[in-house]
């Protein structure tokens, strides 16, 4: 059975790509919003959430494509659904001028107001720590 696919957008305000990419294609930057800790090597970010103390949550994510100033998209290593990833876009508004970030993830169907309600959280976390 495979995954639903989740897409959210979400207005930045901000009109520089290069802040927006900082944040969400570095290790330093996705420890910012995303996890407590994050390390990247070779291709391979190590997510971290919790303290050794209390409990810790490590997740492995391997870069599956990078198009600079465009998007970001990785896979969990423990994820055996071949079809499945999460991706973070930027996008510029026609509109406005303004950016968006489009966050595409997988979930079973159970998972999906969780998930959602993970990334509202994150990107909250985001606009606090940039402005974004």
């Amino acid at each position: 059975m495979g995954k639903q696919r989740i897409d959210i957008e979400y207005p930045l305000a901000t009109k520089s790509p290069n802040i927006v990419w900082e944040q969400i294609s570095t290790a330093h930057g996705l420890e910012r919003w995303i996890a407590d800790r994050v390390s990247e090597e070779d291709g391979v970010f190590t997510f971290t959430w919790g303290e050794v103390w209390t409990g810790q949550d490590v997740r492995n994510a391997s870069l599956v494509e990078y198009i600079k100033y465009d998007r970001i998209r990785l896979k969990w290593e423990e994820d055996e659904d071949e079809t499945s990833y999460w991706e973070m876009r930027i996008e510029k508004s026609d509109l406005t001028g303004q950016l968006n970030l489009l966050i595409t993830d997988f979930t079973d169907d159970s998972d999906a107001d969780a998930l959602r309600t993970l990334w509202d959280a994150n990107l909250q976390r985001l606009h606090r720590a940039s402005g974004l």
